[in-house]
């Protein structure tokens, strides 16, 4: 492709069956809304002008495509998809190029079909338009495209409800998405009437205008719409199979594929293990060699090579396991950093820390890092043993090679190398258990009697 390219997405649809006060084009795959899946897959061309079509909830809609310098336009009134497209036009004013027409709520095309549209717009035919087709399992009541015997050529697009019989039986129906020289395209849109039972405008009827249409196909995953909650899952579905089926592509190994959720920006080395029931939230980052095993939830983590995490662990924001590092099971870190081989194996909680390489962090202790107001950073030296049940009170640091006894509450530093032992006396009052239950024996006897 040469010419420069322009897309316009519609996002000015109600969306009322999503029963939602979230604008549907906003509302989630794998972490990401689905009209930024679509933005992202379109910025691979690298348009010089990409319009999203607002509608009813514009400002949502605005507030998330503002970071992105992407232009916005109203459609005040819903006149149909061709008064939609419409709205760009000033938006595009002044650009001279090719023009992809984009559904907000179709989030999963990918950017290798949006490029073959636009190479076959600018084949040596050189149709005025090229209009992209799927064959579903059930075409339904989905518009028919009527393609000249032999060729790719499209004669028309015919709704469900006004086709024959032999064109209801014809399998390849419309997506909706186009592709068009931008002087081509708003010169037909110009010309539409809305002499229908809706009033309205319809894209559709520009490709018996334009009098040269061609089609190209798509796999009809790619193509699936989002309107209801039930689509949204199914959509879900479809994006989390391709993303599982490219990982262990990649070299990873997943035992039970269907049960690990990624995110749409997970990033997965190769000879990494994944057991089932894991959960990627977005932000993280695996190195090779790494083993997770079941049950953990990750996000906003970075796992450096040959770690191993879990099973039943949790690792939040900031999250920061370097080489051999190992978090076992139902341990939870937030902004900590585990350094090389360090070793934190089950019942724990790291949240403002830094742990040394080689460091061991015994069963049940807590860097207590928040005191209700602030938050407050644990250190930890290289090679420290801490021992079971500790309470390690922020901000303190603790030298290395310093062993801290179990069941210690630190709210000082501990020299390297030093022995930090915080106990309270021990007292043993002899018989004192007996006579308790002696006594409460009596009290529940007494109890039952005033019954």
């Amino acid at each position: 492709m040469t010419r420069p390219v322009a897309a316009i997405i519609l996002a000015a649809g109600k969306g009322t069956r999503m029963k939602s006060d979230l604008h549907k084009v906003l509302h989630p795959i794998a972490g990401q809304s689905m009209l930024l899946h679509l933005l992202d897959a379109a910025g691979t061309l690298s348009p010089e002008r990409t319009v999203v079509v607002t509608g009813a909830g514009r400002e949502q809609v605005e507030a998330a495509v503002a970071p992105l310098g992407v232009s916005t336009a109203l459609q005040a009134e819903q006149l149909g998809t061709g008064h939609a497209v419409a709205q760009a036009e000033d938006a595009l004013a002044g650009f001279d190029g090719d023009v992809l027409i984009l559904y907000g709520d179709v989030p999963l095309v990918r950017a290798e079909t949006m490029r073959a549209m636009l190479e076959r717009l600018n084949a040596a035919d050189a149709p005025a338009l090229v209009v992209l087709g799927f064959r579903p399992a059930d075409p339904g009541a989905y518009g028919r495209l009527i393609v000249a015997e032999g060729g790719d050529r499209l004669e028309k697009i015919v709704e469900y409800k006004d086709a024959s019989d032999a064109e209801r039986a014809v399998t390849l129906c419309n997506t909706g998405l186009m592709a068009a020289r931008s002087a081509d395209l708003f010169a037909l849109l110009g010309r539409l009437g809305n002499d229908n039972a809706a009033g309205e405008y319809y894209l559709t009827d520009v490709v018996e205008m334009s009098g040269s249409a061609a089609v190209i196909e798509a796999d009809a995953g790619e193509v699936t719409g989002v309107n209801s909650r039930g689509e949204l899952a199914a959509v879900e579905a479809l994006w989390q199979q391709a993303r599982r089926a490219r990982a262990m592509a990649e070299g990873a190994t997943l035992i039970a594929p269907e049960t690990v959720w990624f995110a749409h920006d997970t990033v997965i080395g190769r000879d990494v293990t994944i057991e089932p029931n894991v959960v990627f939230g977005p932000g993280v980052t695996v190195a090779d060699g790494v083993t997770i095993h079941g049950f953990c939830h990750l996000e906003g983590a970075t796992i450096g090579p040959k770690a191993e995490v879990g099973p039943y662990a949790r690792l939040r924001p900031g999250a920061v396991l370097e080489d051999g590092a190992k978090i076992g099971n139902f341990v939870e870190m937030k902004k900590a950093v585990l350094g090389r081989g360090a070793k934190a194996n089950h019942l724990t909680y790291l949240g403002d820390a830094e742990v040394g390489a080689g460091a061991n962090i015994g069963a049940g202790t807590i860097t207590c890092n928040y005191d209700g107001y602030l938050k407050y950073r644990t250190v930890i030296g290289e090679g420290a043993f801490i021992g079971s049940n500790s309470a390690l009170v922020a901000p303190v640091t603790i030298g290395a090679g310093a062993i801290v006894a179990a069941g210690s509450v630190l709210t000082a530093d501990v020299d390297a190398d030093a022995l930090a032992l915080v106990r309270p006396t021990r007292v043993t009052k002899p018989g004192w258990a007996a006579r308790f239950r002696e006594i409460m024996r009596a009290k529940k006897s007494a109890a039952k009697t005033g019954e």
